[in-house]
């Protein structure tokens, strides 16, 4: 029997989230007919700002998917791992007392797990929110400050 490797982009199609430097042509490219300042200032304004942004929510969404904020949120008050005791059969305040709080412990151990993984989950993705939002800003300035460099640095020779 013969096997043949299997290229990732056969299985699962192109990738969104990935860096315009290793992605095929895009829409924008292949659209554009006219000269390479025009393609320069598509690509640069348009098309990696673009991915910049899906790839920032790709990140927002792993953060939520990892921490299972959802779950966290609607879990808060369930036992800690499940455990619970049962209540006796009959009748026993002794008894009754001693599992009514075995069991409001354990609630309470959850909410106290849970409360911790909550505040970790918003503070990854305060953080994440805000290097994306740095990265952006960032790549919107740095193409027209070399520009500006360049030109100031001509200046100084001159």
């Amino acid at each position: 029997m013969v096997e043949r490797t299997v290229h990732i982009r056969e299985v699962c199609g192109p990738i969104p989230h990935m860096p315009t430097l290793f992605m095929e042509k895009s829409e924008v490219r292949k659209n554009n007919k006219g000269n390479l300042i025009t393609w320069w200032l598509s690509w640069y304004f348009i098309e990696t700002p673009w991915n910049i942004i899906k790839t920032s929510c790709n990140f927002i969404r792993f953060g939520f998917n990892y921490f299972s904020l959802s779950v966290l949120l609607r879990t808060f008050f369930s036992p800690w791992r499940q455990y619970l005791w049962k209540y006796p059969r009959g009748f026993g305040l002794k008894e009754y007392a001693s599992v009514f709080f075995a069991n409001l412990t354990s609630r309470i151990l959850g909410a106290l797990a849970r409360s911790f993984l909550i505040i970790f989950a918003i503070a990854f993705e305060i953080l994440t929110i805000i290097s994306g939002l740095l990265i952006f800003c960032l790549w919107l300035i740095s193409g027209p400050m070399i520009i500006i460099l360049i030109i100031l640095g001509l200046k100084w020779m001159i």
